[in-house]
């Protein structure tokens, strides 16, 4: 059976759920340290203007808070922010409407901790896209992994992956930005629906 290890994510990108579908477990971090710019807590969508992160504001006491004790914070009305600016840049979509109903809640109900709520996301969007994997979180630091893409997974600084290339398909915007490869799992689901599966 192979592993692999990798972060929480906020929505994450379509190179994390590639790692879902295609390994047959997966390790989910929840010991490592918080670290600002990553998708622990953001996603990136593409909009009219370009690419736009959207962040789940957390509150943490200091920089070796581990990440599974992460608060969410209500700061700034993010909830709505987050939902209008997925409206406004996928309303003209094929799927949003299809999808809206699945994917509002996340803005409405509120989570204590930024795992749980990632794991509740992580859930909904296994379902949608029709994927099963097995998945656990770890129960200390892991240290080694033969697949480890706790850090290749990177919003700032992704490192080289040799298991994804990136596939395009349609998006929104694509013609006035050309195509903008892994974004949100969101960005995939909203533009091509049940075909999504086929992506990873």
């Amino acid at each position: 059976m192979t592993t692999a290890i990798l972060q929480t994510t906020y929505f994450g990108p379509v190179q994390w759920y590639q790692k879902l579908k295609r390994f047959d477990h997966c390790l989910i971090e929840q010991y490592d340290s918080y670290q600002k710019q990553t998708y622990r807590n953001r996603c990136i969508i593409a909009t009219t203007n370009g690419l736009q992160a959207l962040t789940v504001p957390v509150e943490h006491t200091d920089e070796k808070a581990l990440v599974k004790d992460l608060r969410i914070s209500d700061h700034n009305q993010w909830r709505r922010i987050h939902w209008n600016a997925l409206m406004s840049a996928y309303s003209e979509s094929p799927f949003f409407e299809y999808y809206a109903d699945d994917i509002r809640p996340f803005f409405e109900k509120r989570y204590d901790f930024l795992v749980d709520f990632n794991e509740a996301i992580r859930q909904t969007i296994c379902q949608l896209i029709d994927i099963q994997p097995k998945v656990e979180y770890t129960t200390d630091y892991v240290r080694q992994c033969a697949n480890d893409y706790r850090e290749v997974i990177n919003a700032k600084h992704p490192q080289p992956d040799s298991d994804f290339e990136p596939r395009t398909y349609w998006q929104v915007f694509q013609q006035k930005h050309g195509f903008q490869a892994n974004l949100s799992i969101l960005d995939l689901l909203f533009c091509m629906g049940p075909e999504s599966v086929f992506y990873l």
